[in-house]
């Protein structure tokens, strides 16, 4: 095969090796890809998704029947009651502030079950910001990870105060080397704060899990689910936005604190943007599908090149990341180097650490995408801090996921 790109015999040959050992582990995303397909084509057909939905809205986007026929989709997807998916949220950070605000008012207290959350969410809860939680009055407490997983008999023991009004679950690792969950573990962490606290609302921030299973977070318990569509469930199509689903009066509170307060989900034109949310979500089982096969294979590359990895190869995935675990930060600015080297926009660019809103550390980031910090897109960033640990993600085709994480090995390999 001819060799484009110029990655050296040995690179390549690494890369072979290490796609034999992980063939096992491949064959099993397919099925999940498949059935996940099966899933939102169902709910595509009964909601009989036609070609004058995807036209779109200008103005108060009064009756835009593709808007919220999507809404209904997402819905059924999740096992909610309500959905809310749309452009105006700008982040998935955004989605979760909406989602949190569901719930709580002044004198309320959020209970992190999975230790602090990640950096631009914990600003928006604890932050000396004007619009923050804290400056609401809303309180804030948390129950640490223990050795990597969550603390059941804590949890139990938190959540019984009158006064937690929220239980907050984030279900991936953010910046932290822990475990991501799966919904099995969020449906035991679900039963457990019911067991003790009925009244207090679940949340789980979903970012970079959706369709990793068959299953998502509503369906085990959890009363509300918020997430970017950006990262997985955009299918790499969707320009921006977000989502919330769950139960209908919460799903209808975040709407509330996206617009405001009576007016909700019945505004928000759609300019033209819904045809790529349909198409993107209709595409997000197999997208998600080629960035975990992208995961599993940068896993066993870095593995092999002596790097520690988390997840393992064979490790079961219940979302798209993937770590590695530099110790210094040389090779991590390698590595980002040769993520962003494989990209098919900004390939020229060498990343370099900035001060990124909302982190307390500088950050570099590989990120050469169609949409400007799509994670679903092949890209590897990480706060320059001890243990220097990158986190990489993303990959719309395998193919070219495969090819990123070579220039990058080819990047350490010539560096030592």
């Amino acid at each position: 095969m001819k060799n484009y790109l110029g990655i050296s015999e040995k690179t390549l040959e690494l890369g072979k090796q290490a796609e034999n050992k992980i063939k096992p582990y491949l064959e099993r995303l397919d099925e999940i890809c498949d059935i996940n397909t099966q899933r939102v084509l169902a709910a595509f057909r009964k909601h009989r998704v036609s070609d004058s939905m995807f036209a779109g809205t200008t103005g108060y986007g009064y009756d835009d029947h593709g808007r919220d026929t999507l809404d209904k989709i997402y819905a059924d997807l999740f096992g909610a009651e309500a959905g809310l998916v749309r452009i105006g949220f700008v982040n998935g950070t955004h989605a979760l502030c909406c989602a949190l605000f569901s719930a709580l008012k002044s004198g309320d207290v959020i209970l992190s079950v999975t230790s602090a959350p990640y950096d631009t969410l914990l600003g928006t809860i604890t932050g000396d910001y004007m619009g923050s939680m804290k400056n609401y009055g809303i309180k804030y407490r948390q129950v640490d990870l223990k050795d990597g997983l969550p603390d059941l008999e804590a949890i139990k023991e938190a959540a019984k105060a009158e006064d937690i009004k929220l239980v907050y679950i984030q279900r991936s690792r953010g910046y932290a080397v822990r475990q991501t969950l799966s919904c099995a573990e969020i449906g035991e962490i679900c039963k457990v704060v019911k067991s003790v606290n009925k009244s207090a609302v679940i949340m789980v921030d979903n970012c970079y899990g959706e369709f990793t299973e068959t299953i998502e977070p509503t369906h085990v318990g959890a009363d509300l689910c918020a997430g970017s569509l950006i990262k997985n469930i955009g299918g790499g199509l969707a320009p921006t936005g977000g989502y919330v689903v769950g139960r209908k009066d919460l799903v209808e509170n975040a709407a509330y604190r996206l617009t405001a307060p009576g007016i909700g989900g019945e505004c928000g034109c759609t300019m033209g943007q819904n045809r790529l949310l349909y198409q993107g979500l209709f595409l997000a089982p197999h997208t998600t599908a080629q960035a975990i096969k992208t995961a599993i294979f940068c896993a066993q590359v870095m593995l092999d090149l002596g790097y520690e990895v988390d997840p393992l190869p064979e490790t079961p995935r219940y979302d798209i990341i993937q770590t590695i675990a530099f110790g210094a930060p040389e090779p991590l600015r390698r590595f980002c180097e040769g993520i962003q080297s494989g990209a098919p926009v900004d390939s020229f660019v060498t990343p370099e650490p900035w001060a990124m809103p909302g982190y307390d550390d500088p950050v570099i980031m590989a990120a050469g995408a169609f949409v400007q910090g799509a994670s679903i897109e092949l890209s590897a960033d990480a706060p320059m801090r001890e243990p220097y640990v990158c986190f990489m993600q993303g990959g719309l085709t395998y193919s070219s996921g495969k090819a990123g994480i070579l220039l990058a090995a080819e990047k350490l390999i010539n560096s030592k």
